[in-house]
């Protein structure tokens, strides 16, 4: 049976809350220093998952950004919004929707919000609650080997955001 790995990726680091200047939350963006660590964060991820599937993204306009960087990133991967990954969605319906795409196996990123996507992290691996932080812009990887739901997952890796720039800016050596 093959393998699925889904990767949790908290988005980057975004602007100060500033009710005069997005009245909705949901239309802050990145930050410009935001972007640029998002964009090496992301060249680490795709080192170190070398291909994705699909990217899944909340709807708000952080966590879009993040994933159109991702996608650049794979240079090929489809971005997808996903109303459930925003702050406050339904985890349950989530869980159905990768069951849908399991298929061939393979990796799908999600990028989300925290505390959610922590929690949703935790109820994957784990079968009482628990969750696991991640920083903005880094990122978890949970393997299913079969069904997918609470308690099924096996976590991978959890990363940093520090430590996956640091292995986008690796050179590749030659033996």
């Amino acid at each position: 049976m093959s393998v699925l790995r889904v990767v949790l990726f908290r988005h980057g680091p975004a602007g100060k809350p500033d009710h005069a200047r997005w009245p909705d939350d949901a239309l802050r963006p990145l930050s410009p220093r935001g972007e640029a660590r998002t964009r090496a964060a992301a060249k680490g991820l795709k080192r170190i998952t070398s291909g994705a599937r699909a990217i899944w993204t909340s709807p708000l306009v952080r966590a879009a950004a993040t994933a159109e960087l991702l996608r650049e990133a794979y240079a090929e991967t489809r971005v997808e919004t996903v109303d459930t990954l925003r702050p406050g969605g339904a985890w349950r319906e989530t869980i159905e929707r990768l069951q849908h795409a399991r298929g061939a196996g393979g990796t799908i990123v999600l990028v989300g919000h925290e505390p959610d996507l922590g929690r949703f992290a935790g109820r994957l691996a784990f079968t009482v609650a628990r969750a696991l932080p991640l920083k903005k812009a880094g990122a978890c990887a949970i393997e299913f080997e079969g069904p997918i739901g609470p308690g099924k997952g096996r976590v991978a890796w959890l990363l940093t955001p520090r430590l996956l720039r640091a292995v986008g800016r690796v050179k590749a050596r030659v033996h």
